[in-house]
């Protein structure tokens, strides 16, 4: 063991005198006043009694200051101890050591105090890491450092649908030497060292991992150090333990350094440059570890808890689409319409929005409150929701029925008319008598059958022309009585309001109930529970029918007072609704036809110009058939999985 050092004053005679009884215990040198006494590591200093110099207190430096019998306080502060002159040798190296002592003991709590600091530095640096595989990178780089680790590798527990379970290699790091890494399974089982510590939840530190213990169920795969000429010696394997005592996984960290800074190349005398891992680094690596497992279950738990987010989403849209078959895939297109749109933004460098950025949670917030946009549908009557005719289907029946009664009543009048004529008359003058019935009713006849064929036309959804309107409400008038005298009309007013209507299907009271599904979707929407990065989406979802100038549904917002986000999912959603070639009531149109509405809506200051500029400009319209792929499913090979 390197001797302690021992500095004396030399303008002082009595310590130079005390110093030179000290030269066979301790590395003894007069002190110089322009180095630094402690640049070679603690230090004892000896001075006389005139010794003021405060540069000479402190860590790591001790003073033993040399005083004459009379000599009389009170002595500087930073003086650790004071000794008569003369003192005994025997004495004055036992007052040196306590000083030395004091020395390791000031050293080992400024030791512990910064290993403390660098843990909790740590664990805060976990807790706060979002990404998953930063997460990973950043705990096996840290358990390098604090253990001094030349390389090291991290392994998770994970376990399969059907309760088995297997041993992941997340991540491997090596400062010597280039490594290819590859993620892959090891079966959990006491063969390799990490599915032991693992399983065992014992911590294992070997001191070369060439020479395991007798009987140990593990043996070392040495075929990376065979392909490199690496030397694995120095290993130590901590389990990864949560607070319930689980473990999910095992950190291996491999050859101990002096230097952390210091690499080994191959073919490196490794028993000179690698030591074992000490009790110390045991504790300093199983606190992180233990710090690791925290981290990564909470991980494990948030994304948990975007996993049944997802599936909620997938339910409620699967609940929407199963109300109205005929839109299905419309929730989907729309958020990859709106999702893509706010990617564009948010890479662009021009324009109103230039300095708009989303976050990844921002996203996916998007994302969600575009794939629900029109929950509230679930709120409609399923008739109003699927209507496809001006009339629901039971009511053209209805009229058909109807109009059939009608004939049937006026064949029955003038088959009437025919036989009093025959009473009252005879046969004379019958034949033309009846050939002039005969001729009354086949007008009525045929007046019915243009009735119902108008009827019909004035059924569709389509556009009518304002003559035609006008017709269908005279068929509300115009009166057929039968044989018993009953007066009745091929339609009634309610009817004729209904075919009357000039564009769509919809009446205005069931045009209202649509409407009403934004309501219905942000009540909804808010009774749940969301986590603080996502509860924006109700506020985002009530909002994609508004339009610039207040005349959407259903507050009127105007201009800022819609989300950005909202509008965007408004230019999705009208082009959608007008290139679907699904919907029942209306025939979807060409890409460039509905580009020249959602224009059409910018000039009357419905829409948002700078949105839709970067909507044509981008070709967003193209990603209306693009899968909706959830961000949670797109890998399956995720390192906390």
């Amino acid at each position: 063991m390197r001797r302690r050092r021992v500095l004396y004053d030399a303008t002082s005679r009595a310590a130079a005198t005390a110093a030179e009884s000290l030269r066979g215990d301790f590395d003894v040198a007069g002190l110089s006043v322009a180095a630094d006494p402690t640049a070679d590591g603690p230090v004892v200093v000896l001075v006389g009694r005139d010794a003021t110099d405060s540069r000479w207190g402190g860590a790591p430096l001790r003073v033993v200051a040399l005083v004459d019998g009379g000599g009389a306080g009170p002595w500087p502060a930073h003086w650790y101890s004071v000794l008569p002159e003369g003192v005994s040798a025997a004495m004055l190296a036992r007052a040196i050591d306590k000083a030395f002592a004091d020395l390791d003991r000031a050293a080992e709590m400024a030791r512990l105090d910064r290993e403390l600091s660098e843990l909790n530095a740590i664990g805060i640096r976990l807790s706060a890491e979002r990404n998953p595989r930063d997460l990973i990178e950043t705990i096996l780089t840290k358990a390098r450092e604090i253990t001094q680790s030349d390389a090291g590798s991290l392994y998770l527990v994970e376990e399969e649908p059907d309760g088995t379970r297997d041993l992941r290699f997340v991540l491997a790091q090596n400062d010597s030497v280039d490594l290819p890494f590859h993620a892959a399974r090891l079966p959990l089982t006491s063969e390799s060292v990490a599915g032991h510590v693992a399983l065992t939840g014992a911590i294992l530190n070997l001191e070369d991992a060439y020479s395991p213990p007798a009987g140990a169920p593990f043996h070392i795969n040495r075929s990376f150090d065979e392909e490199t000429g690496y030397r694995t010696r120095s290993m130590l394997v901590v389990p990864m333990r949560t607070p319930e005592g689980e473990t999910i996984g095992a950190l291996q960290l491999i050859n101990c350094k002096p230097d952390f800074a210091a690499r080994l190349r191959p073919g490196d005398p490794t028993e000179q440059m690698v030591q074992r891992f000490t009790a110390r680094h045991e504790q300093l690596a199983g606190s992180l570890a233990s710090q690791a497992a925290v981290a990564i279950q909470n991980r494990r738990l948030y994304e948990s808890i975007r996993d049944l987010f997802e599936g909620f989403v997938k339910a409620s849209v699967t609940a929407i689409e199963s109300r109205d078959p005929t839109t299905s895939g419309h929730s989907a297109r729309v958020a990859n319409m709106t999702v893509g749109l706010a990617t564009a933004i948010d890479r662009g460098v021009t324009g109103p929005y230039q300095t708009l950025r989303f976050t990844a949670e921002e996203m996916t917030e998007l994302r969600y409150a575009a794939l629900l946009h029109d929950f509230g549908k679930v709120g409609v009557r399923e008739q109003v929701l699927v209507k496809a005719k001006k009339l629901l289907p039971g009511e053209l029946d209805r009229i058909r029925q109807r109009v059939e009664l009608i004939r049937r009543g006026l064949e029955l009048r003038y088959a009437g008319k025919k036989i009093e004529h025959l009473f009252a008359k005879g046969r004379r003058g019958y034949a033309r008598q009846a050939a002039t019935f005969d001729a009354e009713l086949a007008a009525y006849v045929a007046m019915l059958d243009q009735s119902i064929a108008h009827i019909v036309a004035a059924n569709e959804p389509a556009v009518l022309p304002r003559d035609f309107a006008a017709g269908i409400e005279r068929l509300a008038l115009d009166v057929f009585e039968d044989h018993l005298g009953n007066r009745e009309t091929v339609i009634t007013r309610e009817e004729a309001e209904i075919l009357a209507i000039p564009r769509g299907s919809l009446t205005p009271a069931e045009f209202k109930e649509i409407q009403s599904h934004v309501i219905h979707t942000y009540e909804f929407l808010t009774r749940i529970p969301w986590t603080r990065e996502f509860r924006g989406i109700p506020a985002i979802a009530r909002s994609h029918h508004e339009k610039l100038d207040g005349t959407g549904y259903p507050e009127g917002r105007e201009g800022e007072e819609i989300p950005v986000q909202s509008r965007m999912m408004t230019i999705a959603d009208i082009y959608d609704a007008l290139t679907a070639g699904d919907r029942p009531y209306k025939k979807g149109i060409a890409p460039a036809e509905a580009l020249g509405i959602l224009e059409h809506e910018r000039r009357a200051g419905h829409l948002d110009g700078a949105l839709l500029d970067v909507f044509v400009d981008a070709k967003i319209y193209e990603q209306a058939q693009v899968p909706a792929v959830s961000p949670a499913a797109s890998d399956r090979r995720h390192p906390m999985r």
